[in-house]
């Protein structure tokens, strides 16, 4: 199988959400006469309100006998974790530039992160169609933040496309006429190469992402990168912090479109996800059983500053919400640690307060959405580092 794996990194309302759409439309995704929703892939209640993409996100579309996997990445860098991760899915990127703004604080952010995992870049200067666009000093605004961003000479020869996501269309001059996404497409499959994996190696697959269901429980989310993998077959999982855990592949499903699709095997450069071991944690290497070696570790920025969650003590407390103790609250942030990397949880003197550590504002507020018997966090706008975030390994 002909597979390309790609993430898509933007500023937020550079237009990734919709160019994703359209993507997904064109290639034939959906039925012609399917009501789909506008950004569908900005599935989670709070990227809907928000209008923001907060969780990392897998989709495919098939273009000729080619599947290209898209890794749909935050914009925002409070949630800078999904990415360093994710991208590790991916040979290469679609960077995304609105053709008025030109690159924003949160392209420099992601693109370093593309940058130090050697992904090969597809610039794409979007919404042309603005009257007051400008894509050719976009485009030159671009070659100075790769060059301040230290890019070699490859990747500095990086090809540009010019598009419209709301119109559904991608040029290779601004004005060439060209009115749907097939110079897009090409491009892909032309200038991102495939994976690099030895199909005939012992299994090897990262855990780059977690999910659950309550019905199969974790599912574990990650590039083949070595070998390939079957329904049933004996795994070693070899965790992060060290110790080894045997496991067998229960369930296995492939992305396609906007689905997981059950699958018997899958090959080496797929991306999949697999139930059946619920020890598994970000960072995990899932292996071969007689030849089990790990892969190198994940590493993520440390938090910049942290928030107090406590248990509600206003006058309005136990008036609404179903999570309303301690318990609950600790509960919640644990569960949150399974799967968000770049969040830390510590305890402190009062049993009843919890210290939460983020990337950003956005970061733990999220969290605490989903807590309703918390009280609002005040934030400390103070940095927990004198200098500059420390990557540390997962």
């Amino acid at each position: 199988m002909d597979i390309r794996n790609i993430a898509i990194i933007a500023h937020v309302d550079h237009g990734k959400t919709t160019l994703v759409d359209v993507l997904l439309r064109q290639s034939g995704a959906f039925r012609a006469n399917q009501t789909i929703a506008t950004c569908v892939m900005d599935s989670n209640d709070q990227e809907k309100e928000r209008g923001i993409t907060i969780l990392a996100k897998n989709t495919s579309v098939r273009w000729g006998e080619s599947k290209i996997n898209i890794i749909d990445t935050p914009g925002h860098a409070d949630f800078g974790g999904e990415v360093e991760r994710v991208l590790r899915m991916a040979e290469g990127v679609l960077l995304l530039v609105d053709a008025y703004e030109g690159p924003m604080p949160q392209t420099r952010f992601v693109l370093r992160k593309a940058m130090l995992n050697k992904l090969k870049p597809i610039v794409v200067v979007n919404k042309i169609d603005r009257p007051e666009a400008r894509p050719q000093e976009v485009l030159n605004e671009i070659y100075d933040l790769f060059i301040d961003l230290d890019a070699n000479d490859e990747q500095l020869e990086f090809p540009v496309i010019y598009a419209s996501g709301r119109e559904g269309y991608a040029r290779l001059e601004p004005n060439d006429g060209n009115m749907d996404l097939k110079p897009l497409f090409e491009a892909i499959l032309k200038h991102i190469p495939p994976p690099k994996g030895d199909p005939a190696a012992p299994l090897q697959l990262q855990c780059a992402n977690i999910d659950y269901n309550d019905y199969v429980g974790r599912i574990a989310i990650g590039r083949i990168e070595n070998g390939g993998i079957r329904v049933g077959q004996p795994v070693s999982l070899i965790k992060r912090l060290g110790g080894k855990v045997q496991g067998k592949v229960e369930q296995l499903f492939t992305f396609e479109n906007l689905k997981r699709t059950p699958a018997e095997s899958a090959p080496c450069g797929e991306i999949v996800a697999i139930a059946g071991l619920p020890d598994v944690d970000i960072g995990d290497t899932i292996s071969d059983r007689e030849n089990p070696v790990g892969l190198p570790p994940i590493v993520v920025d440390e938090p910049t500053l942290s928030m107090m969650f406590s248990v509600n003590t206003s006058p309005l407390s136990g008036k609404e919400g179903k999570f309303l103790t301690v318990r609950h609250l600790r509960d919640r942030l644990m569960k949150e640690l399974k799967s968000n990397v770049a969040l830390r949880v510590e305890d402190t003197a009062e049993p009843r307060i919890f210290k939460v550590s983020g990337r950003g504002l956005l970061h733990p507020r999220v969290v605490r959405r989903q807590g309703h018997g918390t009280r609002r966090p005040a934030p400390r706008h103070r940095p927990l580092h004198g200098h500059p975030p420390r990557p540390h390994a997962l």
